[in-house]
């Protein structure tokens, strides 16, 4: 898991690079995009009890990915380097927060990122439970979603022109079908992924 999680971190800091140089002195509020990304989770399993709603894992799972990218970069910034960072996370991962209903799961998490300003990853590793993630799948997810943020910016999000439906679905459910085809531990699987969305894309 260690080596694992140094190869994300890793990723994170280039993604962040590449979308700003300097975002390590930017003072980006990554506990501010956790809590709003609990929301859309929520939402994607459903809580509305007026109306028929069916979990959708595969998006919940995504955006739990999503989420991922905001907690390490934070923690990058907390601990004197990638392998600090990797040991806590590693350890709080190993504890996780013992709440059995996702919803309050989620509400828990984004309670406790917005008093602590930060999040912690027993809170993370809770819903993992709940949602049977699994670390490798975690990674698998973290890797392609993490390749699918270079596509966009390679083609245009930060200036407006990314196309974002791609044949009637959003970008994430190309990439959960692209991840589907390949072998993750290929060594050639970021550019497999990369290739993978290139061909599909519509720009």
């Amino acid at each position: 898991m260690k080596d694992q999680l140094l190869v994300m971190l890793e990723m994170q800091d280039a993604m962040n690079a590449h979308v700003n140089p300097q975002w390590r002195q930017a003072g980006n509020a990554w506990y501010r995009a956790i809590w709003t990304e609990c929301a859309e989770m929520l939402d994607h399993y459903g809580w509305k009890w007026w109306k028929h709603q069916q979990p959708d894992l595969e998006q919940v799972r995504l955006e739990l990915v999503d989420i991922l990218h905001f907690a390490m970069s934070d923690y990058l910034l907390q601990e004197s380097d990638n392998a600090a960072a990797a040991a806590r996370i590693e350890a709080e991962l190993s504890d996780p927060r013992q709440c059995q209903d996702i919803r309050s799961a989620i509400e828990i998490m984004a309670q406790s990122t917005i008093a602590q300003q930060s999040m912690h990853f027993a809170d993370f590793a809770n819903i993992m439970a709940l949602i049977d993630m699994d670390f490798d799948q975690l990674y698998r997810t973290y890797v392609g979603k993490n390749v699918l943020n270079f596509f966009r910016q390679d083609h245009g999000y930060k200036d407006g022109s990314y196309i974002k439906i791609w044949d009637g679905r959003e970008d994430n459910e190309h990439l959960v079908e692209v991840l589907g085809t390949l072998n993750s531990s290929s060594v050639n699987f970021r550019e497999e992924i990369y290739h993978g969305l290139r061909g599909r894309y519509p720009g």
